[in-house]
């Protein structure tokens, strides 16, 4: 994996890092009940996902 590979692997772990931070902190101030547990886990998977990312960047 070259540099700039290295460089957009670890940029897109960080996106969705802070997309993950910011659907827990929506779904736990704004919703309730089966939505709620929806938006949390899909911020689960999304956190999961840029874990890949990162260890991919530092490679």
């Amino acid at each position: 994996m070259s540099s700039m590979d290295k460089m957009w692997a670890s940029f897109t772990g960080m996106g969705l890092m802070l997309s993950a931070a910011a659907l827990v902190i929506f779904a736990r101030s704004k919703l309730k009940g089966p939505f709620r547990f929806l938006f949390v886990t899909i911020a689960f998977v999304l956190l999961l996902i840029s874990v890949v990312f990162m260890l991919a960047s530092m490679s």
